[in-house]
């Protein structure tokens, strides 16, 4: 990220801390990056949020996923530039329930 690193989040969105929030910020060499199938100067951001499959069940998941999205790429820009707003890539993976761990215990089979 060469100098443009921000301090590092302690919480997330309503100031409490989520315990089963992973966050990974890499960064990209120059040079070594490509976007809509051309070399890039500066690398685009690329965020990819594992969500529940449940979310994508309810009837209201496309305007869940749109929401994240819009606000997602309306944050990066925010923070790093308007001038890559067009290239921000925003992926939503769905996870089926059972199938996320942390700390070696399934998260849906903890207690409480």
């Amino acid at each position: 990220m060469a100098g443009r690193e921000v301090e590092r989040p302690q919480h997330l969105g309503d100031g409490q801390p989520r315990d089963i929030a992973v966050i990974h910020l890499d960064g990209v060499p120059p040079g070594r990056w490509g976007l809509r199938g051309k070399p890039a100067d500066e690398a685009a951001p690329a965020i990819t949020f594992g969500v529940r499959e449940a979310a994508f069940t309810r009837p209201d998941s496309d305007e869940i996923a749109d929401r994240l999205v819009r606000t997602v790429t309306d944050a990066v820009a925010g923070v790093l530039g308007t001038h890559l707003r067009d290239s921000i890539a925003v992926e939503l993976v769905a996870t089926p329930a059972g199938r996320t761990g942390i700390g070696g215990v399934i998260v849906d089979r903890q207690a409480g």
